[in-house]
């Protein structure tokens, strides 16, 4: 029973203290000096309660000269924003920061704190991945132009999982396509073109070999249900892929199901080599027969 009795004693003073708090901020705020408020924010900053101190800032912000007074308010209340998680604004404040005063001794960790936002309100690999690209070209940046900084380590290890994220979306979106393909024919010419942008923008990646393997299988599967005129050139495609898919990776795991691929391919090619044939030759026929039609009636 007493113990219960001094937990509520100290609820009640721990109540009584926020409440005393609550009403000296708002006394401040209503008629507090800019100067009081000023030396009030940067109080509450140090104390780590960056939501009195940030709407200190934010209020006395527009009133300060551009002296260092302004400069020190701008640069901590990108901070507070930053350390109450609100990633956007915190990016916003602290570029704005940085543009503003790109002289000041603030003004490296200003631009590393930007890209640093950016980073970390970058979205998981299956989202739209728009903001990374900003945050992966902040980091690089940032980099270039402070290579000697005590942040390039970091920014260099941010640069990398942003990068890895994309490359994931990517091999992702390149696998639906062909997942998806039964549903149109468009996909399997859009697995093609992904798998090849892919490999071009990853050209070390752990995926190419199993996005090769797709990628034969969807140019495969393209001339199975393409038009005859588009056969011949996308059968023939098929075996070119091939060819060079067991240079790069003779040891595949891949092999016999491509092998297979191969060789029906190579089938079809010529059943659609000997169907061009009969048409070529059966138009040839037709030709002749109106000509020597031609030249009968010629002699009537």
């Amino acid at each position: 029973m007493k113990l219960k009795s001094i937990q509520t004693l100290i609820l009640l003073l721990s109540l009584a203290s926020l409440w005393s708090c609550h009403k000296e901020f708002n006394k401040l705020q209503k008629s507090g000096t800019v100067d009081q408020k000023y030396k009030a924010a940067i109080k509450y900053y140090e104390e780590a309660d960056y939501f009195h101190a940030g709407t200190l800032f934010e209020e006395i912000m527009p009133l300060l000269k551009g002296d260092s007074t302004a400069e020190r308010s701008q640069f901590y209340n990108a901070y507070c924003n930053y350390y109450q998680g609100q990633m956007q604004m915190s990016s916003y404040l602290f570029k704005t920061f940085y543009s503003t005063y790109n002289n000041s001794p603030y003004a490296e960790e200003a631009y590393y704190m930007y890209a640093y936002s950016l980073y970390k309100d970058a979205p998981e690999f299956n989202l739209d991945q728009t903001s990374t690209l900003t945050a992966i070209d902040a980091l690089q940046t940032y980099i270039n132009t402070y290579p000697e900084s005590k942040y390039a380590k970091s920014c260099a290890e941010n640069l990398e999982e942003l990068r890895v994220r994309l490359e994931k979306k990517a091999y992702e979106k390149a696998k639906l396509y062909f997942t998806t393909s039964g549903v149109t024919i468009a996909n399997y010419k859009a697995a093609v073109i992904t798998i090849d942008n892919f490999k071009r923008d990853f050209p070390d990646s752990e995926y190419n070999e199993e996005l090769s393997f797709i990628q034969v299988k969807s140019i495969f599967e393209l001339a199975e249900n393409s038009y005859f005129i588009k056969q011949r050139e996308r059968y023939t495609e098929t075996m070119t892929r091939y060819e060079s898919f067991i240079d790069k990776y003779p040891g595949s795991k891949y092999l016999k199901e491509l092998g297979d691929i191969y060789e029906k391919a190579q089938k079809r090619l010529k059943d659609v080599l000997k169907t061009e044939q009969e048409i070529e030759k059966a138009k040839q026929e037709a030709k002749e027969a109106k000509e020597s039609k031609e030249t009968e009636l010629g002699k009537i």
